[in-house]
């Protein structure tokens, strides 16, 4: 390794000023940065922790805590995919879990090189126009793109979709740390409202046919559907699926947000890490679970959305995977403590409302947490705000409060509030008993 370290730091030297690779300093930076362990701090002045931790490495523990639900995802790609075709009528063995999760692979595998080449080739061009190093917020983003997205989402939609996240959502913003909006969701919404039919239905999120071309050609079992229990719900038909069939998530969906429990191991590394907080995460599932109770209780009977049990929203759809991985963006969310709760409480809220009263869009989490970006810098406003008028309004109290204390210590010390000895010391304005009399003399 440390040859490596050696003859990399000497290949660097073609990137410096004068070098004859100078023009694609940030594309060595960002390697460097990425692949060793920085070996500058900041000058010691200040309150500085001088380590060699960075941003590249936080992001690296959200990617690792990603890595559960993507491992899934592909099996259950692969998995709904023999479903459909008839081919676990006989029960699953060894080959065909391996099958299923090669299969998953071949087809996650494209979306995710998409995001990242699109994405991470935006930031270094702009990088190296601005002369700037590579920003290192992507290295999530373009891992969570694909999770996010139906698997027969087509591959050229994903680029432009992500294309013009990073740059009208990032970079016209300042780039990483001046973003307004969740880009992976801004992604998403921009495939939502300009290809629609790729995006909604019981087709989207189930490949029948083949991958790379491998394994198609087979015929639909009769009776299939590809719907997700959102999008059943919102036709009017029951959902038949319990509590654990939702938490396990071998059923259909966007890649990486049916399975609970694989969002659930990344949750424990977040916050283990205090990568995350747990107080928007927390508050994001006490908000939601509480207007789903209360729309259970005096919601319509008519409204299937409204009597879809409380507990059942939380491990429906994306919301699992919104509130663990989304909501607690610190760049986008809030970052005062109390404006934690608050912009989780009401990012549950806001999707549950949006999955009852709104038919037309099953999900809700997406719209949720955008909207919410947007009011979260007013959610931190308010909170400090507030802080700042209780701290102003104990002024008076407290100046009341010492000049109570000061008449007490005068008065035990001998001298009266008015500036005189007390009666203690035998010279009180009115004591005959020294022989003063009020306003008289010796």
């Amino acid at each position: 390794m440390e040859w490596l370290y050696r003859n990399w730091k000497k290949f660097g030297k073609n990137f410096e000023e004068g070098g004859k690779l100078n023009w694609l300093s940030s594309f060595y930076d960002a390697f460097d940065t990425f692949l060793f362990t920085p070996q500058t701090t900041a000058k010691r002045l200040g309150t500085h922790i001088h380590d060699g931790s960075d941003s590249k490495r936080t992001m690296i523990i959200v990617v690792l805590a990603l890595v559960p639900a993507l491992l899934f995802g592909m099996f259950n790609v692969g998995y709904q995919h023999l479903l459909a075709t008839g081919q676990l009528a006989a029960g699953m063995t060894a080959a065909l879990w391996w099958k299923a999760f090669g299969f998953g692979f071949l087809a996650v595998l494209p979306y995710i090189l998409v995001s990242y080449i699109v994405g991470l080739g935006i930031e270094f061009t702009v990088a190296q126009i601005k002369h700037e190093e590579v920003a290192e917020g992507f290295l999530v983003t373009g891992f969570i793109i694909p999770l996010i997205v139906p698997i027969n989402t087509p591959l050229w939609q994903v680029a432009i979709a992500t294309a013009f996240a990073v740059i009208f959502a990032k970079e016209v913003f300042g780039g990483t740390g001046y973003n307004i909006f969740n880009v992976a969701l801004i992604t998403r919404a921009f495939l939502f409202f300009a290809y629609p039919s790729h995006m909604t239905g019981d087709e989207p999120f189930v490949r029948t046919g083949g991958t790379w071309g491998w394994d198609g050609g087979h015929a639909i079992v009769d009776g299939f559907s590809g719907a997700t229990p959102l999008t059943q719900m919102s036709t009017g038909s029951a959902v038949e699926l319990g509590f654990w069939d939702l938490f396990n998530g071998l059923i259909p969906g966007s890649v990486g947000e049916t399975c609970c429990w694989a969002i659930l191991l990344g949750a424990c590394l977040l916050l283990a890490t205090g990568v995350a907080s747990w107080k928007t995460m927390l508050s994001v599932f006490v908000g939601g679970g509480l207007t789903a109770w209360l729309f259970n209780m005096f919601g319509s009977e008519a409204n299937l959305a409204a009597q879809y049990p409380w507990y059942m929203h939380l491990v429906s759809g994306g919301f699992a995977f919104g509130a663990v991985f989304m909501a607690t963006d610190p760049v986008t969310s809030a970052r005062t403590e109390c404006g934690k709760w608050i912009y989780g409480f009401l990012i549950g809220l806001v999707a549950v409302l949006v999955r009852v009263l709104n038919p037309g869009y099953p999900e809700g989490m997406m719209l949720a947490i955008l909207l919410m970006n947007a009011f979260a810098p007013l959610i931190d406003w308010c909170v400090v705000n507030a802080n700042i008028r209780r701290r102003a309004s104990r002024i008076p109290t407290a100046n009341a409060d010492r000049v109570q204390n000061t008449d007490l210590i005068t008065d035990k010390s001998g001298l009266s509030a008015e500036g005189g000895l007390s009666g203690k010391a035998g010279l009180s304005s009115g004591s005959p008993k020294d022989g003063l009399k009020k306003g008289g003399a010796l």
